[in-house]
């Protein structure tokens, strides 16, 4: 059994009393007995563990254990995550595997139970979670809150689902988190008043303001997809009281070439922020407001800790959770060894005839898509017609979409997008927010053709493909992570984003990009496997307007 019995000295960094001093902690069976000043102390900052207060797992495309091994080397300590991507695959199972893989490693890794499992009828999930497994899965210990509850539509109409959901949540004195883009006035006061108390979707500080003001908590993410960061961060000067950091959707480049929360801090410092406001948002807050079993370094606090080398680079280089050393000069020191088949994933190939569109009258109905935005805008475009099939107009950077169910055969959606900017080559994947279908963007129908049938083949992954050529990564669990350790499973993900990255993209992230355009709760066009969807309206609408 590891010593939890030790001393360290360095430069405490004081989130409660705002103040950096020399001291030694003395650590006792894990917990922290005393803080000494000291004259003399080895040039080091010792730091509250890190939280993430929103995420997703599955987006980092590795399981949980995984995952840890990662982010630990980050400063990592704690999370909460919401497991809503192998909800809609797997439903409780899922969930069950989620939980269960966390226990394996020491980070505190907590729980949202997913409240919109599907996230809407206008698409086909695996699985449904209905209020009386909501609540049955709420009454876990492991579980801290009621997930992002993107059904604003139902909290403001009083829907019985939803609101069974929130009323037992409360009931259970858990917290209730939000996902109410561009939600103000009326409607936003009737959603916040239901119970729900932190939202991760505000893009603007006016939007903030306004539900700060009603009491929320505002979670400012910065992902691989959605970053809003740049926007928000004055917050963190006038409201540190009301803040955490996030990142919901990290894909594992990301997490280890620019890194996790530590990643937001420094941001933070060069925009010449508060250290001990960033912080607070980056401990204090995430773990008071969840009830997270971290301690935050002050007397009779568990010995939950980073060391890094300074404030500048922060560079992590020791991590201590309950009084043991886990992660020590770049090494970490719990054992991972984990390999599980779980998935959900029914589909047959398609032929090209599958794809095609017969022209109609009018234009096209188009998702205007934008680099690091999930927003989308809907504008109308010329189609390119080909022997009495709409195509792709790379010309005008005008390229064809298909989404499809994994779950049965049923006959593919074609929809256009214009702004990824490939010149060539198509992509396509499994991750496609929320049910997870199939999504695919490409410059040709056979090129599409072929990245879908190999995902296909493959029962999940994220594929890639230009003239018979493909890369693939394949993710055996879900169809959304793989078993593989992070550095296997980035170097996997760095050949095929190295060869997509020559079809033209500037996107920082295309692939999470494409993940976003089925999501059928941002606006305002998206695409599911029943239709192309106005989310304004919340209706199906036909490809094709006339003018």
């Amino acid at each position: 059994m590891a010593n939890k019995n030790f001393s360290i000295a360095g430069n405490i960094v004081d989130v409660i009393s705002r103040e950096i001093r020399k001291a030694e902690l003395i650590v006792e069976d894990g917990v922290i007995v005393s803080i000494t000043p000291k004259e003399s102390v080895p040039d080091c900052y010792i730091l509250p563990g890190l939280v993430d207060a929103h995420m997703h797992i599955e987006s980092s495309l590795l399981i949980p254990s995984r995952f840890a091994s990662l982010a630990i080397k980050q400063g990592t300590l704690g999370l909460v995550t919401d497991p809503h991507e192998i909800a809609n695959v797997l439903g409780e199972i899922g969930v069950d595997f989620m939980i269960n893989d966390a226990k394996k490693i020491p980070l505190e890794i907590r729980f949202g139970v997913p409240s919109c499992v599907p996230a809407t009828r206008h698409e086909t999930s695996g699985f449904v979670l209905d209020s009386n497994i909501v609540e049955s899965l709420l009454k876990r210990e492991e579980v801290v809150c009621l997930a992002e509850v993107m059904d604003f539509v139902g909290v403001i109409e009083e829907d019985l689902e939803v609101m069974k959901k929130i009323v037992a949540c409360k009931k259970m004195g858990k917290k209730i988190d939000g996902h109410a883009p561009g939600l103000v006035g009326a409607d936003l006061k009737k959603y916040v008043a239901s119970g729900i108390s932190a939202d991760h979707e505000c893009s603007s500080i006016e939007e903030a303001l306004e539900k700060i003001a009603l009491g929320m908590m505002i979670q400012i993410r910065e992902g691989s997809a959605a970053k809003d960061f740049d926007a928000l961060y004055p917050l963190l000067e006038t409201h540190p009281e009301k803040i955490m950091l996030c990142t919901d959707d990290l894909h594992p480049d990301d997490l280890v070439e620019k890194g996790h929360i530590n990643y937001l801090i420094k941001k933070g410092l060069e925009k010449g922020l508060d250290l001990f406001s960033l912080l607070r948002a980056a401990s204090y807050n995430p773990i008071q407001h969840y009830g997270l079993d971290l301690g935050l370094l002050q007397v009779g606090d568990t010995a939950d800790f980073i060391v890094v080398d300074n404030l500048e680079s922060f560079s992590v280089e020791q991590a201590y959770r309950k009084g043991e050393c886990i992660y020590k000069d770049t090494e970490v020191l719990f054992e991972v060894n984990n390999e599980i088949i779980l998935n959900n994933f029914s589909r047959k190939a398609i032929q090209l005839s599958d794809i095609r569109v017969e022209p109609q009258k009018g234009k096209i109905r188009t998702m205007l898509v934008k680099d690091g935005e999930l927003i989308t805008d809907s504008i109308l475009c010329e189609p390119k017609i080909q022997d009495s099939n709409v195509v792709s107009d790379v010309e005008n950077d005008l390229l064809k979409m298909v989404v499809m169910s994994r779950y049965d055969n049923g006959k593919p959606v074609i929809g256009f997008a214009k702004g990824f900017g490939y010149n060539k080559g198509a992509i396509a994947e499994s991750i496609a927010h929320d049910s997870h279908n199939i999504i695919a963007v490409g410059t040709s129908d056979e090129d599409l053709l072929e990245a879908i049938n190999t995902l296909i083949e493959m029962k999940g992954g994220i594929v890639a493909a230009n003239e018979g050529r493909t890369e693939c990564v394949n993710l055996e669990v879900a169809g959304l992570m793989s078993n593989k350790s992070g550095e296997d499973l980035i170097q996997d993900y760095k050949i095929l984003s190295d060869f997509a990255s020559d079809f033209g993209s500037k996107f920082q992230s295309p692939f999470m990009t494409l993940a976003f355009m089925s999501l059928l709760v941002i606006p305002k066009l998206k695409l599911s496997d029943k239709g192309l969807f106005n989310v304004n309206e919340f209706k199906v609408v036909n490809l094709f307007k006339e003018e």
